[in-house]
């Protein structure tokens, strides 16, 4: 007799359709899985054996074969358990077959029989809504996080004991106490009142934060430009409901747990200067995703830009241009989103001092100046010197708080969105021109600075994109000179490091 039970395998960020077949006939007692799992899904046989035993089930002393279909795809992680086990149980007559059509089951199971939880909840939620399941058994511990999809039905198990129960639509005895509340305490966020000076800083920041522009800090050391990245979480837009499954997704599948709330607010990831370039973008023998897409729809906040790796940096030219990277390993080809504001922070020379203070050689300023290129300082749409604050400057009060600059940049993020449906840093080719609504003297300014060759054909592009938000953030519905004047005043300040 051959049973099917539906369920699925997280291939990169996306949820695969597997169905799990087995065939149970007469012949030496065995226990084999086969179609293409890995390692952990070959040692569910173990897993599955005690859960079925301990939960007073009996384990079929006959010819086993289990195959996971399609044959093609590569299944990992421990997922596979539950749905292993019930197609077991169905194939042996232990539990009734009614509701296995409808219905597909994720989850790891221990030797005891308890429901685990595991990575990409919400994913293979997402992915039985697509495929028309009307319910997903799930263990109790995820299951607020694959509620999160609807009108799929989540049936909750917190042990296998319960799955008749659950497949027939009623509740699992044991969830309420397997089920832990989410925690609705929320992380402190650094606040823009504790900064001091930098006015010129600040009011970069406003821009990256409204229109999602790349932005890097280049001053001495001590100045506070790690400091003032670390704010720019606080004035960020809130996240759509679109967007925040999609940022919930990508975290649930890196294993980077929420509580099973949904994300509440725009991810901010910081990873160390000797992170490589697969670790950065994404990579690996079976392609994973990076930090670029750990911060997708977010930031990605590398302090000490010029000590990272050059070939990491180099890497990060295509998803900075495409919001997207594509990892080819083989025949196997996995593409990530990398839509990601990228803040980054550095000196102006190795001693750190720069202007008349720097004691570096020629020699050693020109092997500083190389370690960044300008390609990539081209797809970077501010640059900020950030200098030391007077001493009065650092007893004063803030200039402003994130409540006021946050208040600001919404403001502003509303204007894109309506206009375009996107916010301005992500505006296309196509749709640049008839989005700007550039004035004439604009127009002219921003021609003048081409024609003098100060800017590539991208850089120009992209200071447009930077005025239309300076003008949105003053509420104007043309771009006037003033604004192309400070976007190109950000731009003259990126020719210094080399880019264009």
């Amino acid at each position: 007799m051959v049973t099917e039970v539906m369920t699925f395998a997280i291939d990169g960020l996306e949820p695969q359709a597997v169905t799990v077949e087995a065939d149970l006939r007469r012949g030496l007692p065995c226990f084999t899985i086969v179609g293409l799992a890995d390692r952990a899904v070959a040692e569910s046989r173990e897993r599955v054996r005690a859960a079925l035993v301990n939960c007073g089930f009996e384990f079929p002393m006959r010819r086993l074969t289990v195959n996971l279909a399609p044959a093609h795809l590569r299944k990992a992680g421990p997922g596979l358990d539950l749905a292993i086990a019930c197609a077991i149980l169905a194939a042996s007559g232990q539990i009734p077959t009614d509701h296995l059509a409808r219905t597909a089951l994720f989850g790891e199971l221990s030797l005891s029989g308890e429901l685990r939880a595991c990575r990409g909840a919400l994913a293979v939620a997402e992915g039985a809504q697509r495929a028309g399941i009307e319910a997903l058994v799930v263990p109790a511990s995820c299951a607020s996080e694959a509620r999160l999809v609807e009108p799929i039905r989540v049936g909750a198990l917190a042990r296998l004991s319960g799955l008749g129960a659950v497949l027939a639509g009623a509740s699992d005895p044991s969830e309420a106490a397997a089920t832990s509340p989410a925690s609705s305490e929320r992380a402190y966020v650094p606040d823009l009142a504790d900064v001091r000076g930098h006015r010129g800083a600040l009011e970069a920041l406003t821009v990256a934060a409204a229109g999602g522009h790349n932005l890097l800090l280049n001053g001495p050391p001590g100045t506070g430009k790690t400091m003032l990245a670390r704010r720019l979480p606080s004035i960020l837009p809130p996240l759509s409901r679109a967007e925040a499954l999609e940022v919930t997704r990508i975290q649930s599948i890196a294993g980077l747990a929420l509580g099973g709330r949904l994300a509440d607010r725009r991810p901010f990831r910081a990873p160390h200067h000797t992170v490589s370039a697969a670790g950065l973008v994404g990579g690996g023998t079976v392609p994973t995703p990076g930090e670029a897409t750990l911060a997708h729809r977010g930031v990605l906040f590398l302090d000490e830009l010029s000590e990272f790796d050059r070939r990491a940096l180099e890497a990060l030219r295509q998803p900075l241009e495409d919001g997207e990277v594509t990892i080819v390993r083989g025949q196997k080809i996995a593409r990530f989103p990398t839509r990601f504001s990228l803040i980054a922070a550095t000196n102006p020379c190795l001693c750190g001092r720069g202007g008349r203070a720097c004691r570096c050689s020629e020699p050693e300023l020109a092997r500083h100046r190389q370690r960044l290129s300008g390609p990539l300082l081209d797809r970077i749409d501010l640059v900020v010197g950030v200098e030391r604050p007077s001493s009065a400057a650092l007893v004063a009060e803030p200039l402003t708080t994130s409540k006021q600059v946050a208040e600001r940049v919404s403001a502003a993020r509303e204007l894109q969105l309506a206009r375009a449906g996107c916010a301005n840093a992500q505006l296309v080719a196509r749709d640049l021109l008839a989005a700007v609504n550039c004035g004439e003297a604009a127009a002219k300014a921003l021609a003048r600075a081409y024609d003098s060759g100060g800017l590539s054909a991208r850089g120009r592009d992209r200071a447009l994109r930077v005025a239309r938000t300076v003008a949105d953030l003053a509420r104007e519905e043309e771009i006037g000179p003033h604004a192309v004047a400070q976007a190109l005043g950000y731009r003259h300040e990126n020719e210094r490091l080399g880019g264009r």
